[in-house]
């Protein structure tokens, strides 16, 4: 199979990441609170850095339970500033409890999770390569919103990044088996 260039084809995780999950569009409200919490603490790091310790997260915050999650406290948030296997930011940890608190509010006013983001574009996929740009008006407008109910972590480019993880845009490269020959831009 032929796979996007940044895909490095020496770990297992990530081959599996990019041909199972990547560019999928996903619509299950926790595997998508999965990855919005695995991208804020993406924020200058690598991708394949988070990959690497995903099952880590996922037995520190509670396998992305969010409920769990949003309520943890101070003991909660410095149990995790001891584990050596998740990246230990203070301000990303203490991120993911309010993000994820915002993220049970925009549950209860939308529905779902999903139905929010779909707002966003009508449903629509949007296809183009990932060596067009880091940023768009689309992750420009939903970063801006979830900065204004009060989210951290969650820059333009990170929403960008997101939004390729969880399929709302299709952006395998020319050169991947996978790539949208139709480009559709918001």
């Amino acid at each position: 199979m032929n796979r996007c260039a940044w895909v490095n084809l020496n770990n297992p995780l990530y081959i599996r990441y990019h041909d199972k999950e990547w560019g999928i569009p996903l619509h299950d409200d926790g595997a998508l609170y999965e990855l919005l919490l695995l991208e804020s603490f993406q924020a200058g790091l690598s991708w394949e850095c988070i990959l690497n310790k995903r099952e880590a997260f996922r037995q520190a915050f509670d396998g992305f339970d969010i409920h769990k999650v949003a309520a943890y406290g101070d003991e909660k948030i410095a149990e995790l500033m001891e584990n050596p296997a998740i990246i230990r930011n203070r301000r990303k940890i203490s991120a993911a409890v309010k993000n994820s608190i915002i993220v049970l509010e925009i549950q209860q006013e939308f529905g779902s999770f999903d139905l929010y983001l779909q707002g966003f574009t009508g449903g629509s996929i949007v296809c183009e390569a990932y060596t067009l740009r880091t940023t768009s008006p689309l992750s420009d407008r939903i970063s801006e919103d979830l900065k204004r109910r009060g989210m951290t972590f969650v820059g333009s480019t990170i929403i960008y990044s997101y939004l390729q993880a969880i399929g709302v845009i299709c952006a395998h490269g020319r050169e991947c088996d996978k790539y949208c020959e139709k480009e559709i831009i918001l």
